[in-house]
Order: structure tokens, then sequence, then C-alpha cells
């Protein structure tokens, strides 16, 4: 009975005492989520891309221009970014990326952009097709496709959302070339057959480009062409359509982004124009986090 009675009393007590100690521990865990300024909770850290995109310089002005002293901008590539993006987000921790859209990531989570005072992003780009010199002479319909290829960030994200669920990007792309008939006629508009004429196109991978280069691939496929897609880095890129190595690319971010290649070459390629406007570039936050400007990070 004595034993009986003594575990009675040892039990509850342990209970409660455990149960204090687990609501000390998570009061503990809240205070140490709640503690510090963003920048510490970040170690400083603003998680970027390759480091040869115009959006990584365009984010080192930014960390200078507002006097970010203590932040470091990480280098990596699009798919480790939302990579550490994802992480964060599902356990809704602070996280700074550098974005933009179009992309998958504003369709899936709720994020937004820094307001950015000083203007160092700019006010929004446009998505060129670029081709390489002689190449109206030497495939006038794939040319045409080209200088007549242009569509919406709306229709764009379908196909990313899609590839980022899971389906290969060609067959997402076929998909959408069979589901928009009239808008692929405008950029068919004129264009005649060939018989396996042979394209080269460029392409960096980013999914908005994967997006817009495996389109405009089915597109000339369909009208005969044997098309090859190269998936390169930034530089590479431009450097062949100026070189004629690569006969076009579709996948220009002017005028900031690309700004320094579009330079270097100019006079070497053909600008077609924009296939895309209303494109978008910043540092980019989930919307729980409770900072709206750049200058925020300041303190």
């Amino acid at each position: 009975m004595k034993k009986k009675w003594m575990s009675a009393i040892i039990v509850p007590v342990l209970a409660l005492g455990l149960a204090a100690c687990s609501s000390n521990e998570a009061n503990s865990n809240e205070n140490k989520a709640v503690k510090g300024t963003i920048g510490e909770k970040l170690n400083h850290k603003i998680i970027g891309i390759d480091p040869g995109a115009g959006l990584m310089k365009a984010t080192a002005s930014a960390i200078e221009e507002y006097e970010l002293d203590k932040w470091t901008l990480v280098e990596g590539s699009g798919a480790a970014m939302t990579a550490v993006l994802k992480k964060a987000y599902d356990k809704q921790e602070p996280i700074i990326v550098t974005g933009w859209t179009p992309h998958w990531m504003f369709s899936k989570y709720d994020l937004k952009y820094l307001d950015d005072p000083k203007g160092v992003y700019g006010e929004g780009e446009n998505i060129h097709s670029i081709a390489r010199i002689g190449l109206a002479e030497d495939h006038p319909s794939a040319y045409k496709v080209l200088d007549q290829f242009h569509w919406s960030a709306t229709d764009m994200e379908e196909i990313m959302v899609k590839v980022m669920d899971g389906e290969d990007p060609k067959e997402a792309a076929k998909a959408w070339v069979e589901a928009n008939a009239e808008k692929v006629a405008e950029w068919t508009n004129g264009a005649e057959k060939v018989n396996g004429d042979k394209i080269t196109i460029g392409y960096v991978a980013w999914d908005s480009e994967i997006a817009s280069t495996n389109v405009v691939a089915q597109v000339l496929t369909d009208l005969g062409y044997k098309v090859t897609l190269r998936q390169i880095e930034a530089g590479p890129m431009w450097t062949g359509v100026s070189d004629g190595s690569l006969d076009a690319h579709v996948a220009g971010w002017l005028p900031i982004t690309h700004a320094d290649y579009y330079e270097k070459f100019e006079g070497k390629f053909e600008d077609l124009g924009a296939n895309l406007e209303g494109t978008r570039i910043g540092l980019v936050v989930p919307a729980y986090m409770d900072i709206d400007s750049i200058e925020d990070l300041k303190k």
C-alpha cells in the first residue's frame, strides 16, 4: 500500500514537472525566435543565384547604396535559392532571396518584394529575343517566329508551375502550344514550313527561360525544324549568339540583368525586341515577415 501511495504522488508531480519544463522550453524557443534584428536572425545573409547574373550585380549595388555593411550576398543558383526559400517558408522562418518575376515561386508561395526607394533595381525589365547576324537570310521562317514571338507572364507561369510540379518541360510546352493555337498562329504568320533545317537555341537554366525556350522550340519543331536546345550560363549564351555558334536565344533580360553582355557584344547580334514585358527583379521575402523596405535591413 505504501508503494502504491508513493507512486500516486510521484507520477503527477513528475508529469507536472515535465509539463513545466516543456512549457519553459517552448517559451525559451519562442523568445529566441523573437529576439534580435532581422539581420541577426539571418546572420546577415541574402540568398542569391548565379554569380554572373545581373540580378546579383544589382543586389551588390543595393548593399552598397543602402549601406548594408554587415550583409553578405550568398552565391548559388536559381534552384538552390528556391530550395532554401521552400525550407524556410515551410517552417515560417525569416528568409531574404534575390527574386524575379515571372517565377513560379510567386504562384506557390505568398511573397512580396521589399520596397526599393533608391531605385537600385530599376522600374522593371523586359525579356528580349536575340538572334545571330544572318539568321534572317539563312532561316527566314525561324527568324519570323522569333521576331513575332510574344506572350504574357501569365502564359509563362502556366508552364513554369507544371514543370515545378514535375512535368517534363518539353511535354508542358507541347500541351501549352496545343491549347493556345490562336496565339501560336500569330507567331507563325507568314512562316513557311521547312524540312529538317537545323536550329540551335541557347538558354539559361532559369524556370522562366526553360518555359519560353521549350515553347519556341516546340513551335519551330512543328514547322519542320530540327531544334537543339543548349543549356548554358548567361555569358556563353550571349557569346554564342554573337559568334554564330548559337542561332538565337529568347532570354535577354534588359535593360539591367544582361546589360553588361548587351554592351559587350552590341553590333554582333540582332535584338528582335521584347517577347515579354513587365518583369521585375529585387529582394523578396515571405509575406509573413514584418519588413517592407530594403531600408529595414539597416536596423
